[in-house]
């Protein structure tokens, strides 16, 4: 557990899985990235599913929500998946039963990070958390409803349709507040309207960057955008942007990706930025 101010977080890992290390770091050259992570023999690197449950202003708030539980045997090969525990029952772990949650917040709506905001229930593809509003921005919501042939391998009506339909889906225009202390902030670049999430409580302050950076590395170094970025151009002035206020504010940075630095600060080392691990409380 970590904790802001008054503001309590716990990140939680729905699964590890395998993905192609070209994805993830693009035209970085092997020789550079392979210092930072080891890939497999199918030049596969591995990644977490990390959600965030925070509890703030009397609210129990999810922050992403993994792969789910809806993929065909051969989806779910393509992800390599490992799964000792799900993201419900890891919420379990921690007292937290799906009617308990208040408020959905995702950061965009790639399959590996809604995937559990739906499940199938009597035949029916229904939400998940059946007393949350989800927030979604409605620009990512609309580029989710008509992909293109790039995006919609990875943007499955399935996680986030039934939403709609049963109308706890809350579309929000830029950045805004979730609760006292809580806020979404556009960050745009992965997707054109990808959101990450800001914590401030007395005088602390935290920001999980969602796939602004999907591991530490990418926000340590602004060059290092993934393949799947959208507008790279825009990540990287995005990522400069929040790597000043990061500094500025010591802010806890957490990770939706990274398993060996899920939380850090980011320090200046030697003239260069460095994330330093910080263990939880």
């Amino acid at each position: 557990m970590y904790r802001i101010g008054s503001i309590e977080i716990h990140p939680v890992v729905d699964a590890q899985v395998w993905v192609d290390s070209g994805g993830e770091f693009g035209v970085v050259p092997r020789a550079l990235w392979e210092k930072v992570i080891t890939p497999d023999a199918l030049s596969r690197i591995p990644m977490d599913l990390i959600s965030l449950l925070v509890r703030a202003d009397g609210k129990t708030i999810l922050v992403d929500a993994g792969l789910g539980d809806k993929m065909s045997p051969k989806q779910l090969g393509y992800w390599g998946l490992d799964r000792p525990g799900t993201l419900l029952e890891k919420l379990a772990g921690l007292d937290v039963a799906p009617a308990d949650v208040d408020i959905v917040v995702l950061t965009h709506l790639h399959a590996d990070h809604c995937g559990w905001s739906t499940l199938v229930r009597g035949g029916e593809i229904a939400p998940t958390f059946p007393n949350a509003a989800y927030l979604v921005q409605r620009l990512e919501y609309a580029d989710a409803c008509f992909p293109n042939e790039r995006t919609r391998a990875t943007y499955l009506p399935e996680n986030f349709k039934p939403l709609e339909a049963a109308g706890q889906l809350r579309l929000l225009m830029g950045d805004a507040p979730v609760v006292e202390g809580v806020r979404c902030a556009v960050t745009r670049g992965h997707t054109r309207s990808h959101q990450s999430v800001v914590f401030e409580s007395a005088g602390e302050y935290g920001l999980f960057t969602g796939d602004m950076a999907s591991f530490m590395v990418n926000f340590e170094r602004l060059a290092w955008v993934t393949a799947y970025d959208i507008e790279p151009l825009e990540t990287i002035e995005t990522k400069r942007a929040w790597q000043q206020w990061a500094l500025a504010r010591n802010a806890l940075i957490f990770s939706c990706h990274d398993a060996a630095r899920p939380v850090g600060r980011l320090r200046e080392v030697g003239g260069r930025l460095e994330v330093e691990a910080v263990a939880a409380q």
